[in-house]
């Protein structure tokens, strides 16, 4: 039993191992952080969103997430944009810099592009399936406050 379950912590380590990696290749070209290249990704998918709603689609704290922005802000990547209509609120956008740096990489040699047009490739009933076993993995992982 022992050694099955070392088997599958292993096989999530190696895999969270190999996409890391594709992940850094691609940031290193442009010149950012992994983290940074992810924020990038999620802003480009969720135009308009704020600092909180971000960490949490990234699962980070709100502090991490704001010097990530604060960073990519320095760099040109992304603008924190304030609301007219709400002063107090906070939106972060990709700037045009931000925008071409993630087209570029999405549209040259990107080995995660690749990869992940490699893994979807595969049939439509073993992605739904490898997704399902993949919540039930983490439901029985995820600690859950007792009432």
């Amino acid at each position: 039993m022992y050694a099955l379950n070392n088997e599958i912590l292993e096989s999530f380590s190696e895999i969270n191992k190999a996409i890391y990696q594709l992940i850094k290749v691609d940031a290193d070209r442009i010149g950012i952080t992994v983290v940074q290249l992810k924020a990038l990704y999620k802003l480009s998918s969720s135009p308009d969103i704020g600092l909180g709603e971000l960490a949490e689609k990234l699962r980070l704290t709100n502090s991490t997430v704001s010097g990530v922005i604060d960073r990519l802000v320095q760099n040109g990547f992304v603008e924190r944009i304030v609301p007219p209509e709400n002063r107090r609120a906070i939106s972060i956008h990709l700037t045009q810099k931000g925008k071409h740096s993630l087209e570029t990489l999405l549209s040259s040699d990107s080995n995660l592009v690749k990869k992940m047009k490699d893994v979807m490739d595969l049939p439509e009933e073993e992605i739904k399936h490898l997704l399902q076993l993949h919540k039930l993995v983490l439901s029985k992982l995820t600690l859950k406050e007792e009432v």
